[in-house]
């Protein structure tokens, strides 16, 4: 049996004096998609900001448990945070390009590890005319040949390839989703943690990303937190229920909404609250 790449031992985490989450234990497996289901509260956010540190930015937070990914404790004061986030990346619920073009976003990343395109920033209004698509494809450059790559791993290539000059808040709310996704993936992190990346876009669009991430889940794990219980079912493999900071239950997505071991799991399952 493979083991999990990521393995979680009684994680509690505190805001302050509140408890949000209460000794939770699960495992992830690697190259699926995990969905954690549950209402607003129940810590499954909380729990998935923990997995790559993202709540050390938050004051007054206490984690307690561990977090061993690939083995190595994530809440170690030893673990490298900017090592770790480049293998866990994660992706906000509400669209989050930087204020640059929309190549400049994909390429931000890359720049952070030292890895610089030969040309600066602009450079084609120096040129003559802005480069096209053919232009990147065609090019010998590490951060181009990554930019196209990443943008076509996350889809949006044939949408963007002639406008990459252009601001990325030109771009509609899925395809800056969309974006977000490819400058995460452009580090070539492991995992992909998504918190309710599509709760702010249309139905078009949200099948536009679920198409994405069952396409990115052959390269990358892939966890999700989602209260569209639809998404959850169409595209997770497992799914985890969590109700008031504790994990209720977590199995194969086939049984937790066909035959759920939880009574409390079932009731959520039929809309009975949340």
């Amino acid at each position: 049996m493979t083991p999990p790449i990521i393995r979680a031992e009684c994680i509690s985490i505190w805001y302050d004096k509140l408890q949000a989450l209460k000794s939770v234990s699960l495992d992830i497996p690697k190259n699926q998609i995990t969905a954690f289901i549950g209402a607003s509260g129940s810590g499954k956010s909380s729990f998935l900001r923990s997995m790559n540190r993202m709540l050390d930015v938050l004051p007054n937070v206490t984690t307690a448990g561990s977090m061993l990914f690939k083995g190595n404790n994530v809440f170690s004061g030893e673990t490298d945070v900017i090592r770790l986030r480049r293998a866990i990346g994660l992706v906000f619920q509400n669209p989050t390009p930087f204020p640059k073009s929309i190549f400049d976003n994909v390429a931000f990343g890359l720049e952070i590890q030292g890895i610089r395109k030969r040309r600066k920033s602009g450079w084609w209004k120096f040129w003559g005319k802005y480069p096209t698509g053919k232009d990147f494809e065609n090019s010998h450059d590490a951060v181009d040949k990554t930019v196209v790559k990443s943008l076509k791993d996350a889809s949006l290539w044939e949408e963007v390839k002639d406008r990459l000059h252009i601001s990325a808040f030109q771009l509609s709310g899925g395809q800056q989703q969309r974006l977000c996704i490819a400058r995460a993936i452009a580090v070539k992190p492991e995992i992909l943690l998504l918190d309710e990346p599509c709760s702010a876009l249309d139905p078009i669009s949200t099948r536009k990303i679920e198409e994405l991430l069952l396409e990115l889940k052959k390269h990358y794990t892939i966890v999700i937190v989602t209260h569209n219980l639809h998404q959850a079912r169409r595209i997770s493999d497992h799914v985890g229920f969590f109700h008031l900071g504790e994990l209720i239950e977590l199995g194969p997505t086939k049984k937790i909404f066909e035959s759920p071991d939880k009574q409390l799991t079932r009731e959520y399952i039929r809309g009975e609250f949340g």
